[in-house]
């Protein structure tokens, strides 16, 4: 029988201290109504909590009841609808690679109707719009016919 030593051991204790990955989806703030939320600043969509979804960013963060947000919708080019919410960068018009964007409505404390788009990781989409569409109770509505081949795999 071979010795096996201390490897395997000291490999179970360094997976078991290892921390995990923060939960949620990885995504950039690509513009939006709500005042106060970074653009163009690292996002995590965080859909763990039970009633209310929690936006990442930073040492803040924003959190919107499930039950306030009435629109989902998702795409590979940013909605025409909040186009007035999103600015540009050069860089992100010439790129060539499919993005993935989701569009967030909702209505915030003093009842005013807000949007926020992020630009989605690839592979976080597909978990992020099935979640949102499980916690929200709302269909995503997609741009187009390839939007929802991507989104729905």
């Amino acid at each position: 029988m071979a010795k096996l030593g201390w490897l395997p051991v000291i490999g179970i204790l360094f997976s078991l201290a290892a921390p995990a990955g923060d939960p949620g989806a990885r995504a950039q703030v690509i513009g939006g109504t709500e005042s106060g939320v970074p653009t163009k600043g690292r996002v995590r969509i965080d859909l763990t909590g039970a009633d209310t979804l929690a936006l990442r960013f930073n040492k803040d963060q924003l959190r919107i009841p499930y039950i306030k947000i009435n629109t989902v919708e998702y795409g590979q080019s940013v909605s025409r609808r909040y186009i007035e919410a999103v600015v540009f960068s050069p860089v992100f018009l010439l790129s060539k690679n499919h993005k993935h964007f989701v569009t967030l409505g909702f209505v915030d404390a003093d009842g005013r109707q807000q949007a926020l788009v992020f630009r989605v990781e690839k592979g976080d989409i597909r978990g992020l719009l099935i979640g949102l569409e499980a916690r929200t109770g709302r269909r995503v509505e997609y741009q187009d016919d390839e939007a929802r081949k991507a989104g729905r795999g």
